[in-house]
C-alpha cells in the first residue's frame, strides 16, 4: 500500500531540514532580516524558500516542519497545473522531484562556493544568494531540468523564459550542468539544450554554447532530439563574447578567451585565444585652423 501523501512529505521535509541544519559559515545558520522578494510566478518564491529559508524568510521566524510542508504541497499544486499539457508526466514524476530537492540543495551550495572562488567582486554568500543573476538562473534551472527529463518539457520550458526575461540568461531546461557551476555577469548568455557542462565551470557574459548547423526533414522542417551542441569538461573558464558551437568537446583545464569563435574540438589543458591584437599607433594631433 502506497503512504499517506502527508507521510511523504513529511520524509522529503524532514531531509531537507537536515541539510539546513548541516549549513555552517559563512551560510546564514538562522533567517537574516531581509525584505520579501515576491516574483509573479509563486513557483519561484516557493523554490527559494525551500533551497535557502534563511535568506528568504517565510512569515514566521523558524522554517518549521509543518512550514514546509504546506509549501511542497501548494507548489505540488502548481507544478500538477502546469503539467496539465504536458501528458507524459505524471503525478508520481512530480513527487520524485521533490525528493530530489534535498541533492539540488547540496549542488546548489556548491554553486555558491564555486562563486565565491570565482569572483574577486563577491564579498559574502548573500549577496550570492540573494542578488547574482547567474546563481538564480541556475537554482532554477536545476529543478527544472528535473521536469524537463520527466516529460514536463512546455512547463519546465516556460519557466526556464520567466528566468529568461528576469536574467537576460537562457538555459534551455535540457541542459546537462554539473557541479560548482558559476555564470559570472551573466548577460546574454545562451546555453543550448543538449549542451553538457562539467564541474568547475565558469562562464561569462555574452558566451553563446550554440549549434552551428541543423540537420533537416520534409519541407525544411528542423530535426529535432539530436546532439548538436557542444560538451564542456571540468575545470573550464570562457571568456565573455565567447561562442563554441556545434557538437564539440571542449577538454578538462582549458582557457577560452574573450571573443573568440570555436567549432572545433579542444584538447585538455589548452588555451584558446584570438591571436592578433589591437595594435597602439601615435598620430600627431593637428589644431583646427580658425
Amino acid at each position: 500500500m502506497e503512504p499517506p501523501l502527508d507521510e511523504f512529505y513529511r520524509k522529503i521535509a524532514s531531509n531537507l531540514i537536515a541539510s539546513y541544519k548541516s549549513d555552517d559559515d559563512p551560510f546564514l545558520t538562522s533567517p537574516g532580516d531581509f525584505p520579501y522578494r515576491p516574483d509573479t510566478y509563486q513557483e519561484f518564491n516557493y523554490l527559494r524558500q525551500i533551497m535557502f529559508p534563511n535568506y528568504f524568510p517565510t512569515h514566521q521566524t523558524t522554517f518549521n516542519l509543518y512550514e514546509l510542508i504546506k509549501i511542497l504541497q501548494n507548489l505540488t499544486y502548481l507544478f500538477n497545473q502546469g503539467t496539465n499539457y504536458d501528458s507524459k508526466i505524471s503525478e508520481n514524476s512530480v513527487l520524485e522531484i521533490f525528493e530530489s530537492f534535498p541533492n539540488i540543495r547540496e549542488k546548489l551550495k556548491k554553486d555558491v562556493l564555486a562563486a565565491f572562488i570565482g569572483d574577486p567582486a563577491a564579498k559574502n554568500y548573500t549577496q550570492i544568494i540573494r542578488s547574482y543573476h547567474g546563481f538564480f538562473a541556475i537554482m532554477i534551472h536545476r529543478v527544472v531540468h528535473e521536469l524537463y527529463i520527466r516529460g514536463a518539457v512546455t512547463y519546465a520550458r516556460e519557466l526556464q523564459e520567466r528566468v529568461h526575461t528576469l536574467t537576460g540568461i537562457d538555459i534551455n531546461p535540457g541542459a546537462k550542468i554539473d557541479e560548482y557551476f558559476f555564470i559570472d555577469h551573466g548577460t546574454g548568455v545562451v546555453i543550448g539544450e543538449t549542451s553538457e557542462i562539467g564541474k568547475w565551470v565558469r562562464i561569462y557574459q555574452g558566451v553563446t554554447l550554440g549549434a552551428l548547423k541543423f540537420k533537416k526533414v520534409a519541407y525544411g522542417m528542423l530535426q529535432k532530439d539530436y546532439k548538436r551542441h557542444p560538451t564542456i569538461g571540468n575545470y573550464v573558464v570562457i571568456g565573455a563574447g565567447a561562442k563554441i558551437l556545434g557538437e564539440i568537446s571542449i577538454g578538462n583545464n582549458v582557457n577560452i578567451g574573450a571573443n573568440t569563435w570555436i567549432d572545433f574540438d579542444v584538447a585538455n589543458n589548452t588555451s584558446v585565444f584570438i591571436g592578433v591584437h589591437p595594435q597602439l599607433k601615435q598620430i600627431k594631433h593637428m589644431k583646427p585652423s580658425l
